[in-house]
């Protein structure tokens, strides 16, 4: 294959990590989504079953293509949710340009519509969207996947796609790569929905069909409707988004005396020389000028400004700052900006370490604020720059080993007592993984080969190890842009309607936004109120 498509329900989580993995494998990365759509409008979340939505795949053909993708993922989660991300037909409206719609599975409106023998809705379901995404741009699609309602249905899209010349496309839902790993698959809807494998009534996918198949095996299955096959060629011709990744959106820092940023940088650090030395030396004066140099010519004024401000907020306000920690330590601006508090030049710390013109990427300052008002800083910098353009960081939690044998063995009905020994065995240091505890460990080793129950266990916890639980907010992380953030990323929403970046930490940095910590430490919060207490009991100059 040339040329794979990523499709996450609801989410886009995955799409740059796969973005980057597809190129260096020398393959076309195509970047989409299946959305759910509400039947009505997505703002009414009175109906009263849980399915009140149907699914849409949506893909980019181009970088305005993955901007509107973008802005629908995160209606869906900051509108339209409603036990799931819904957008709907107004929303795709708006935001339908340089997107390619395909019907989607068994859960797709017009699916619903055929199988509930409604024909003529389906007709004018597939003529709406046909119409919202432009001629062209919406194709029905067909799968194979032994549900005998599938059958149905496709009869039903190839009779539509005749009546309103529509064009056909042969897909297979990949839920896991190979048929081998259906009953992995269905280990992981147990630990999601809390229920075990033995549960009638379980969460379970009606066939074993749903791994990625081979163009042969397509070709195969679709030898009846060969332009459906020839037309996955013609979409994956027509997606060619191109992801620009050396491109840096600091926010704009606007000096309040209307100088030019340098100047308004250098003349805080002339001030912050007068503080900080009795005496200017030229070994500072040389320092101060390199440092400068380098901050000007990669583009980092705005980033120094942004910080000093927020922290310069935060200590007039009386909040509790740290004296810095890391790399940052070692720039001299840092110091007499008051970002840090400690002198490089007394300790021999060197500023290449933090920022260099060789180093790629943002430099990265964490900063620790007092647990208690860390708050307050986060709102400072939401009211500066824009409630659209800040927001905190989402971060997932993954199947560590310990955890993911414990969760095999609950959906397993193994003995509670039984998975504890084979999770014990397993080393508790945060890098180890199933596979090294197996080399390491010759008992667990012993089990694995010679214990049928065990090695079931194992080989099914081996193949969900590593992969994402749950989404939730990053302790420390806030991401700030110059323009409204669902220019860049797909915003998320928690369950306690936190907003967050639909990007994790990492991946941010990768597309050029600037990170910052924002760590809350006790530790301040506690030195502060001892030294508050000191003051009361013994007086101001104790």
């Amino acid at each position: 294959m040339n040329s794979v498509a990523i499709t996450d329900h609801g989410n886009m989580f995955g799409a740059i990590e796969f973005y980057i993995e597809a190129q260096k494998a020398g393959i076309k990365p195509i970047i989409g989504c299946e959305v759910y759509v509400a039947p009505a409008s997505r703002h009414e979340k009175n109906t009263s079953s849980e399915d009140s939505s149907y699914h849409l795949i949506l893909l980019a053909k181009d970088e305005t293509g993955y901007q509107n993708l973008m802005k629908l993922v995160s209606i869906g989660y900051l509108e339209g949710f409603y036990y799931k991300p819904r957008i709907d037909k107004e929303a795709l409206a708006q935001h339908a340009k340089g997107l390619i719609g395909l019907s989607a599975c068994l859960k797709g409106e017009i699916s619903v519509l055929i199988e509930e023998k409604r024909f003529n809705d389906a007709l004018k379901a597939a003529d709406t969207y046909n119409n919202i995404l432009g001629k062209g741009n919406f194709y029905l699609e067909l799968q194979a996947n032994s549900i005998p309602e599938q059958k149905i249905v496709n009869e039903g899209l190839i009779k539509i796609a005749k009546e309103l010349n529509l064009p056909l496309v042969a897909t297979n839902d990949v839920h896991y790569l190979t048929k081998e790993r259906a009953l992995s698959h269905e280990a992981l809807l147990c630990v999601q929905t809390q229920t075990t494998l033995n549960d009638p009534n379980r969460m379970r996918f009606q066939t074993e069909e749903f791994y990625f198949r081979s163009p042969a095996e397509m070709k195969e299955i679709f030898k009846d409707v060969p332009e459906a096959i020839t037309n996955t060629t013609e979409i994956a011709s027509r997606c060619n988004l191109e992801l620009d990744f050396k491109k840096i959106h600091l926010p704009k820092y606007e000096p309040p005396s209307g100088e030019s940023k340098e100047d308004y940088l250098k003349n805080l650090c002339e001030e912050g020389l007068k503080k900080r030395f009795s005496e200017v030396t030229p070994q500072i004066r040389d320092r101060l000028e390199y440092e400068l140099k380098v901050i000007i010519n990669m583009g980092f004024v705005s980033y120094f400004l942004i910080v000093w401000d927020f922290i310069h907020y935060a200590k007039s306000q009386g909040i509790p700052v740290g004296p810095g920690r890391g790399s940052a330590a070692g720039s001299l601006v840092s110091y007499l900006l008051g970002i840090t508090d400690l002198d490089p030049l007394k300790y021999g710390l060197l500023f290449e370490r933090f920022l260099n013109p060789e180093r790629l990427g943002m430099p990265d300052i964490d900063i620790d604020f007092c647990y208690e008002r860390r708050p307050e800083v986060i709102d400072y910098v939401t009211k500066k720059y824009g409630q659209e353009n800040v927001a905190q960081i989402i971060t997932f939690g993954t199947m560590q080993a310990r955890a993911v044998v414990r969760d095999v063995g609950r959906v397993m009905g193994v003995e509670y007592a039984e998975v504890d020994r084979i999770a014990k065995m397993i080393p508790s240091e945060l890098d180890t993984t199933l596979k090294s505890a197996l080399e390491s460990e010759p008992e667990l080793k012993n089990l694995y080969q010679n214990d049928q129950q065990v090695g079931k266990l194992i080989n099914i916890a081996l193949a969900l190890e590593g992969l994402n639980r749950h989404a939730s907010v990053h302790a420390a992380g806030v991401v700030i842009a110059d323009r409204p953030l669902n220019n860049y990323m797909p915003l998320f929403k928690t369950g306690d309607d936190q907003i967050t970046s639909g990007y994790s930490m990492g991946i941010l940095e990768k597309i050029g936004l600037l990170k910052m910590d924002f760590l809350g430490l006790r530790t301040l919060t506690v030195v502060n109120e001892t030294i508050k207490l000191i003051k009361e009991i013994h007086g101001k100059d104790s």
